[in-house]
């Protein structure tokens, strides 16, 4: 089932596989764990086993019945390299992928290193965005080197929910950098300058910045409704995105 999201940097969620399994400090407070068992409550198809790992053959043809280019969101609601997937199913996204070049797919993991394996004797489509989640820099920062071996057309990285300051960061290879603070009850708060020191670098380095949200805390340190905080740092909205063969 591909869902309009209302995600600030795509258009459309599509999700072959549902459900996850924790593994870094950015999985703490998972919003689509939440979400998944919500769905699981409302007998929604796909959500039958809450947030085990689904795999979801019946979905993989959906992207090629949508004529109009679209910016899909692949698995907001799972990791498509995660351990459970198997390389051939992994392969069959892929293939849809490479089928439908009037879209551009976003595929987002943190499990980098199976992600640098699998595509080290392929190349990905050209419309297929590759990233990594870099939340901070112990679990995140070597994501980088993994995903800068893989040959895309587009590398991107999502620093959310941002957890620390990264320091520096070589965004050599990268083309993309979206960054937000977390939301949901249990929010843990993102400083400015963290924030701000990563939109720097970008500008040092040329690589297009996006900054998504504030979450659940705001610039001035005060806990309100991610609505209520917004999405400008430093009094601008950052909706970068990179040109290559968006529509």
């Amino acid at each position: 089932m591909t869902t309009k999201s209302k995600i600030e940097w795509t258009e459309q969620t599509w999700n072959p596989t549902t459900g996850c399994t924790k593994i870094s400090a950015g999985c703490k407070y998972c919003y689509a764990e939440t979400m998944a068992k919500r769905l699981q409550a409302m007998q929604v198809k796909g959500y039958e086993n809450g947030f085990d790992l689904s795999i979801l053959s019946e979905r993989l043809s959906e992207p090629l019945k949508r004529k109009k280019p679209t910016l899909y969101f692949v698995n907001s609601m799972s990791d498509l390299f995660h351990e459970g997937v198997s390389d051939e199913f992994i392969g069959q996204v892929f293939n849809v992928i490479e089928q439908a070049p009037q879209h551009q797919f976003q595929i987002l993991t943190k499990r980098a290193e199976r992600l640098a394996v699998f595509f080290k004797n392929r190349t990905p489509p050209v419309n297929a965005w590759l990233g990594v989640s870099v939340e901070n820099r112990n679990d995140g920062l070597a994501r980088i080197e993994h995903l800068r071996t893989v040959n895309a057309a587009i590398r991107f990285l999502s620093c959310e929910p941002l957890l620390e300051d990264l320091g520096s960061v070589d965004l050599n290879g990268i083309h993309w950098v979206i960054v937000g603070g977390e939301s949901g009850v249990k929010a843990r708060p993102m400083k400015p300058e963290w924030a701000d020191g990563i939109r720097l670098q970008c500008l040092e380095q040329n690589v297009q910045f996006f900054f998504k949200q504030w979450g659940g805390w705001g610039a001035d340190g005060k806990k309100r409704s991610k609505k209520e905080n917004g999405r400008a740092l430093n009094g601008r909205v950052f909706n970068e995105m990179p040109i290559h063969n968006i529509y």
